[in-house]
């Protein structure tokens, strides 16, 4: 905060900031204003008796002004940015001036016939030490009365001088109220300009995340535009030909690459609205205690056919000590999972000759790391950061692969939301490593697996109603149901549905809207007790109404196969089926 020509505010200063540096513009005009009243006081001086006296004062006052000056100089360097350095430096220099004038009004004390004249002129000297010294409160409220004091006293020692005492005394306390005046008016101007500052800061914060928003979505547009025009291509065509549009049939190699396109699209936005979620700090985490290894151990598996597809070997070891000791990592387990499938599905995805290793270990007292490695084609250090940029794709790696460039920024945000961190190390030819650390605790158990559905859920195959209005929605709930081996009767609405739970032998009712369940609980007899699954979008008020309407499970849109079996395993155990008889 070096010394300035103006009195103008400074962003990010506080009012009593800003008023230090608006005195430490003026020190320069401070002795300016002194060099230029010191040749009238020499000239008057000249006129004393004591001319003796006369020069050692002079030569007293050439060394506080030197000092003064050392002290101006000193404010335009880089030390001078310690705030309380640069008060202490300040009133320091202000007093030099006020000992100088002390010195200069008893020397005038005893210069004869030019009494008067001299401690007018020194008390003139206080004045310009008060008008510089307005600026700052600090200054003013010690510097400015150090300054009048000694020219005052001088005035009040002899009685005869008492006239020309009590005019001086009202010019100076006029002074001082106006310095005050002025004072009090800066202090608010600064306070206003701090304030003014403040609120740029903050909408040049609020316009630059409005900016990264709109790259954001802009960045989203672009990228999900062409994998969902693909996907959704391939799948309309797939479709189209199973609709008797087209001269054959789909063959099973059709149908299974427009299943692979639908699940890497539902990957793609599954990982976009996480990634979107976590950029605006929605995306939460509920940290216990995970089995690491068995997590490490079941992604393995899963991945190991498509490595095995391209000739890769893909192995995970795990350190003895973590395997048979105790202890387990800390994280959110569905996170986790999250994480080191990505890291994982990338290294086989991208690796097209070689292995994949996974090994899990110790990595101190309290943490614990997976690290994936790969013989792959390996990045660059700046190929290394675009991979961690979201919506980036490294050209050289990933032609011809799917994907919308946020599975590694997301990783990162996950693992520092669970406190741990991602570390990546990388080499063209050679391939990459990519390690999840995460905190460890010794003590600590993972949670027993979910027990496995009741028998009965998956033995039997059950007479199910299900309502639900899409067609869409409707469709899906009937492929799922069916995948799991069960009847299913689809109901438009609510009032159908009621007409056929009547007249029906139903295992299970599938239903969406809490209305709808009261209206089959309202029903009389096993009807009105047929266990039932309420479909929800999700929303806690909703899922609240249909469990008091009577719902004995809950099933989230949009339903997937294991989830539809968990509902239908948690409603069965609820209450026991209506209709003991097998369906053929």
């Amino acid at each position: 905060m070096a010394p300035t020509k103006s009195a103008e505010p400074v962003p990010g200063l506080t009012a009593g900031a800003q008023g230090m540096r608006a005195q430490a513009g003026l020190l320069p005009y401070a002795l300016l204003a002194f060099g230029v009243a010191l040749p009238i006081f020499v000239w008057v001086a000249s006129h004393a008796a004591n001319a003796s006296w006369m020069s050692a004062s002079f030569a007293a006052f050439a060394v506080g002004w030197g000092a003064f000056y050392g002290a101006v100089g000193w404010l335009k360097t880089s030390a001078a940015t310690d705030l309380r350095t640069r008060a202490r430096v300040q009133i320091l220099g202000g007093l030099v001036w006020a000992l100088a004038i002390a010195q200069l009004a008893a020397f005038a004390q005893f210069a004869g016939p030019a009494r008067e004249t001299l401690l007018l002129l020194t008390l003139g000297a206080a004045m310009i030490c008060v008008v510089f010294t307005a600026p700052w409160l600090p200054s003013l409220l010690i510097v400015a009365p150090a300054a009048l004091a000694g020219p005052l006293i001088a005035l009040l020692l002899r009685p005869q001088d008492q006239p020309i005492a009590r005019l001086a005394l009202a010019a100076s306390a006029l002074a001082l109220a106006l310095a005050m005046l002025v004072n009090r008016i800066l202090r608010t101007q600064f306070a206003l300009a701090a304030e003014r500052e403040i609120l740029i800061a903050e909408r040049g914060e609020q316009a630059e995340a409005a900016r990264r928003l709109a790259r954001s979505k802009s960045d989203l547009v672009s990228t999900l535009s062409d994998e969902i025009r693909n996907g959704l291509t391939g799948v309309a065509h797939v479709l189209a030909s199973a609709a008797g549009r087209g001269r054959a049939a789909p063959s099973r190699q059709q149908i299974g690459a427009a299943l692979d396109a639908v699940n890497d699209l539902l990957a793609v936005l599954n990982t976009t609205v996480d990634a979107e979620s976590a950029e605006a700090g929605r995306l939460s985490v509920e940290p216990r205690p995970v089995d690491l290894t068995a997590l490490a151990r079941d992604l393995v598996l899963l991945n190991r056919p498509a490595a095995a597809a391209k000739g890769l070997e893909l192995t995970v070891h795990v350190d003895a000590a973590l395997a048979v000791g105790p202890g387990a990592a800390i994280a959110d387990p569905a996170r986790a999972r999250q994480v080191l499938a990505a890291l994982i599905g990338n290294a086989v995805k991208f690796t097209v000759r070689g292995r994949v290793e996974v090994r899990v270990q110790r990595a101190g007292e309290r943490r614990v790391s997976v690290a994936v490695a790969d013989t792959g084609p390996g990045l660059s250090e700046d190929e290394l950061l675009t991979a961690h940029q979201p919506f980036q794709r490294v050209a050289r790696t990933s032609a011809g692969s799917s994907g919308a460039g946020l599975g590694l920024p997301l990783a990162n945000q996950l693992a520092r939301l669970m406190g741990g961190d991602l570390r990546a190390e990388s080499a063209p030819g050679v391939g990459s490593c990519f390690t999840l650390d995460l905190p460890f605790d010794p003590t600590a158990a993972p949670a027993p697996a979910e027990p496995a559905p009741p028998p009965e859920a998956s033995a039997r195959r059950l007479r199910i109603l299900t309502v639900e209005p899409e067609a869409l929605s409707a469709a899906m709930l009937r492929a799922s149901l069916e995948q799991l081996g069960h009847q299913v009767v689809h109901a438009a609405d609510g009032a159908r549905a009621v007409e056929l739970a009547r007249v029906c032998d139903l295992d299970v009712v599938v239903v969406s809207g809490a209305e709808t369940i009261c209206a089959l609980r309202a029903l009389g007899g096993a009807a009105g007790r047929t266990p039932a699954v309420a479909l929800t979008g999700g929303d806690a008020e909703e899922a609240q109404a249909a469990l008091a309407a009577g719902a004995d499970a809950l099933l989230r849109r949009p339903v997937a196969v294991p989830a539809a079996a968990r509902a239908l395993a948690e409603a069965l155990s609820a209450k026991a089926p209506v209709n003991e008889r097998a369906v053929a």
